[in-house]
């Protein structure tokens, strides 16, 4: 029964991310070696990996933050809580809020863990450090805790778990998997194709091959002809080369189009944006595609609700269970803006915030803070569909028809 439950286990992908006690890994066991050697470094020269995590992590830190608090009647901005005023200044003594954003989408959208290290004064927070995942190490320990230790200058700081604000994507509750760990083959894949197209570029397009005679050679004589004819294979010299005593030269590599090369990179980059979940359009991938300029509205919907809204959920939810106290996350919420990225064309705004006020849901004022539009006089007051008149006004107005007709 053990060794039933034990098959089962590994099938469902415990070997990979087990969560034992000790040390916690977001990387897979790997039966092969990839094509080529994987870092971060590595993959992010790859242009299709650089685009999606650039624009990942660029338009997570480009939207507003809001601290809202909540009322009996609905919610209203918190400028002053300290979450918000540390936001709006720096969070930590060398980045700003977009720069720490991006930093840890960054570390999240690659390794599948952020880090920060939090400092605090009285007890309360005044600072986020970002750390790079790749110098952390969670452990679980013994009485279910966990315990960071991070790598840098050759020396190893451990941290509590209240220290360290850790957002991680889906794993095993500890750790989150890492898209770089277990995409590795197919990044791989995409950095040896830019590797031989390096090659072949570096080497004016010439190819390897065979230089045969038709007489045996003395090693002093096979030293020379390789001194003679290397440029047959390597470097851009492209001076006339004239074989003779029955030389002949045969290539032995095969050719960009006997590889597919380019129907090869084409189809990493989109394995890449699939991996991480990004419509290629999106990172100007415009084979094939009109998108750009008929349904760019309905694509940036679609990337918001399937790709972004998860990762930002997860910094929500993050910051509302691991930087506020209890007391503080039942009076107060945290949360991204990103109505400005989803806004549609001016004419179909207009036609919408009519439609609201009409509708009695939005007052003119409310429509004009959402433009940035000044306030207008009277304008605070909901308006009646029939014939916008401020509903304030309309018992009057209805009275004063009625004494009007009895007369």
């Amino acid at each position: 029964m053990a060794t039933f439950w034990q098959s089962m286990w590994s099938w469902l992908g415990g070997n990979t991310t087990q969560r034992n006690r000790g040390v916690q890994y977001p990387t897979p066991s790997y039966e092969a070696p990839s094509a080529v050697a994987v870092t971060e470094d590595t993959a992010m020269q790859v242009s299709a990996v650089w685009a999606c995590v650039r624009l990942l992590s660029e338009t997570v830190a480009s939207l507003p933050v809001n601290v809202y608090r909540k009322t009996s009647d609905g919610r209203a901005l918190a400028p002053e809580f300290w979450f918000s005023k540390l936001m709006a200044r720096k969070p930590n003594r060398y980045q700003t809020r977009l720069e720490f954003f991006e930093t840890m989408m960054l570390n999240l959208s690659l390794h599948g863990n952020a880090y920060a290290k939090i400092d605090r004064l009285g007890g309360q927070i005044r600072s986020i450090m970002p750390l790079m995942s790749a110098q952390v190490t969670p452990s679980l320990l013994d009485d279910g805790s966990i315990a960071y230790a991070y790598e840098a200058d050759g020396n190893v700081d451990v941290y509590a778990e209240s220290s360290i604000w850790h957002i991680k994507l889906y794993g095993n509750g500890i750790v989150g998997k890492s898209p770089l760990a277990f995409g590795r083959n197919m990044i791989g894949i995409a950095q040896a194709a830019e590797q031989v197209v390096t090659k072949i570029y570096t080497n004016g397009g010439k190819r390897s091959g065979v230089l045969s005679l038709d007489r045996l050679l003395t090693p002093e004589q096979r030293d020379q002809v390789r001194a003679n004819f290397s440029t047959l294979t390597t470097g851009t010299d492209e001076r006339l080369l004239v074989l003779e005593m029955g030389m002949k030269f045969d290539p032995v590599a095969m050719s960009p189009q006997d590889i597919e090369l380019l129907s090869s990179r084409k189809f990493q980059l989109e394995e890449i944006c699939r991996w991480f979940g990004v419509p290629s359009v999106l990172v100007n991938d415009t084979s094939g595609s009109t998108t750009w300029g008929s349904g760019i509205e309905q694509l940036v919907s679609g990337f918001y609700k399937i790709n972004l809204r998860p990762y930002l959920e997860r910094f929500e939810a993050s910051v509302s269970a691991n930087l506020f106290s209890p007391e503080e996350a039942d009076q107060y919420e945290f949360e991204f803006d990103f109505e400005g990225l989803l806004r549609s064309d001016l004419k179909s705004r207009l036609e919408g915030y009519r439609t609201a006020i009409a509708g009695t849901i939005l007052t003119p004022n409310e429509v004009r803070r959402i433009e940035g539009w000044p306030e207008m006089a009277g304008g605070d007051d909901l308006l009646s569909q029939v014939n916008m008149t401020q509903l304030s006004k309309l018992g009057q107005t209805s009275q004063g028809v009625a004494n009007v007709t009895q007369t």
